[in-house]
């Protein structure tokens, strides 16, 4: 996978940009349900970022460990996870009844299934020696009560592992759009790395966050919109279009999407990484 790392701070220039509040929790389960079948093959980020928690999770956890997978989709981590020394036995849980209707059909040992709202989760405390969390809790309107419940749900001595995106992500997606339809919001809204370090700060305290861009390839902007709705990533607004947007304005948007040389773009990703111990 041909994919740079690199230290960055997002643009300050985004600002100008239009973003939206994100969807209700029932349209975004819906939209990851019809992505089920589809999402495995286009998740590299999602592998890339999960990859760095288990790595982590594996380098320095030797006893047993009881683990949530906490918006676990299909079940990809849930499976990698199983396969830990170190893991006794995972419980995978997401919001969309289609991601675990997915996951449970591809199985797998000493793995458990649960629909649930992130934010009320029917556990009692102290269950839990590992609560992992790839990618998920941008897509809520407000990270603090997940942040409760995990933390709620961790043993003495266990760790919290979350992965995340910020503000500056699909920056030149957003920018392109900004061309193509002023004043029109078609990016998903992002926590600015300040405000997620201080909701961590307050609800974690002694956290560490890791923050880093990745950027990632694609043959033209239009596989990189393909993707994200193969993910079920797509932008998800109450203040989106109610109609579908004109390919005069999708045209607009490719033409002022950067391109390199080769005729291939890139798209960033803001990163971060929250590890915490109670």
């Amino acid at each position: 996978m041909n994919v740079a790392l690199r230290a960055v701070q997002p643009s300050a220039d985004m600002e100008s940009v239009a973003t939206a509040p994100i969807a209700n929790k029932a349209d975004i389960a819906r939209a990851f349900g019809a992505a089920s079948a589809t999402y495995e093959g286009a998740s590299r980020l999602q592998r890339m970022m999960g990859d760095a928690m288990v790595k982590k999770l594996a380098d320095e956890r030797h006893s047993p460990a009881s683990v949530l997978d906490l918006g676990c989709g299909t079940g990809w981590f849930s499976r990698v996870l199983s396969q830990v020394p170190c893991v006794k036995d995972v419980t995978g849980v997401d919001l969309s009844a289609g991601m675990v209707e997915q996951a449970r059909q591809q199985g797998g040992a000493q793995l458990s299934w649960l629909v649930a709202d992130a934010e009320r989760l029917p556990f009692p405390d102290q269950s839990f020696d590992i609560v992992f969390s790839n990618l998920m809790i941008q897509w809520c309107s407000d990270p603090r009560p997940v942040l409760r419940q995990c933390r709620r749900l961790l043993k003495p001595g266990g760790q919290l592992m979350i992965s995340t995106l910020l503000d500056g992500t699909l920056r030149e997606l957003k920018t392109a759009w900004a061309q193509a339809d002023p004043g029109r919001p078609h990016i998903n809204r992002f926590e600015s790395g300040e405000r997620l370090a201080d909701l961590v700060d307050r609800e974690l305290p002694g956290a560490q966050i890791t923050r880093r861009t990745i950027t990632l390839p694609y043959r033209s902007p239009l596989a990189l919109t393909g993707e994200l709705k193969q993910l079920g990533a797509g932008f998800k607004s109450d203040a989106r279009r109610k109609t579908l947007t004109g390919p005069g304005r999708v045209r607009a948007m490719c033409q002022a999407y950067p391109t390199h040389a080769n005729g291939t773009v890139s798209a960033s990703y803001e990163a971060a990484w929250i590890y915490w111990r109670p």
